[in-house]
């Protein structure tokens, strides 16, 4: 191996240490004594509110998987309300005029509000996802087996981009 081989797996080495004396620090990380992370603790009080349909079902369950990392047990100061939509256009149209490939396009608003009297909105906000499957023709429960996949899929990346957007919000109000 080279010397400039070396050197730049040393440099990958130490860049975590660097990196920390900026201030960085990770989103769902703890505190030095192993408490849980502002993120962590917020995202914990977090009540989600139900969500019609099977796609809102699995946002839902892929939701709660996420905000009960740090345990359950808390009680909850926030409520959090979803609303979806969800559509599906035509990729690959053959000769014949058959599909053969679908998109999904999803889109997720949210509202956080306080379980005060008031009922205040603190924040909102929109994720969105894209994915796509076959649908090859003559063999439908495939496609139904693919649709069903690609649309979990999607709830789990909605999930995440809305659990991302709640723990920066939660971050931002601890040092607040």
């Amino acid at each position: 191996m080279n010397r400039g081989g070396r050197i730049g797996r040393r440099l990958l080495l130490l860049l975590p240490f660097g990196v920390t004396g900026c201030g960085f620090h990770p989103v769902y990380g703890g505190s030095a004594g192993g408490a849980s992370g502002p993120a962590q603790a917020g995202l914990a009080e977090v009540s989600i509110g139900i969500i019609p349909e099977r796609f809102g079902q699995l946002l839902r369950q892929a939701l709660q998987a996420r905000f009960t990392r740090g345990g359950t047990g808390v009680a909850s100061r926030y409520d959090l309300t979803v609303a979806y939509g969800l559509s599906g256009e035509p990729l690959a149209i053959q000769q014949d005029s058959s599909i053969t490939r679908v998109r999904l396009v999803s889109t997720a608003t949210w509202t956080l509000t306080a379980q005060d009297p008031q009922r205040r909105t603190l924040a909102n906000g929109t994720a969105r996802s894209v994915d796509a499957y076959n649908a090859i023709d003559n063999q439908l429960f495939t496609a139904d087996l693919d649709n069903e996949a690609t649309q979990r899929r999607m709830s789990e990346a909605l999930a995440e981009e809305i659990t991302l957007q709640l723990a920066v919000w939660f971050g931002k109000q601890a040092k607040a």
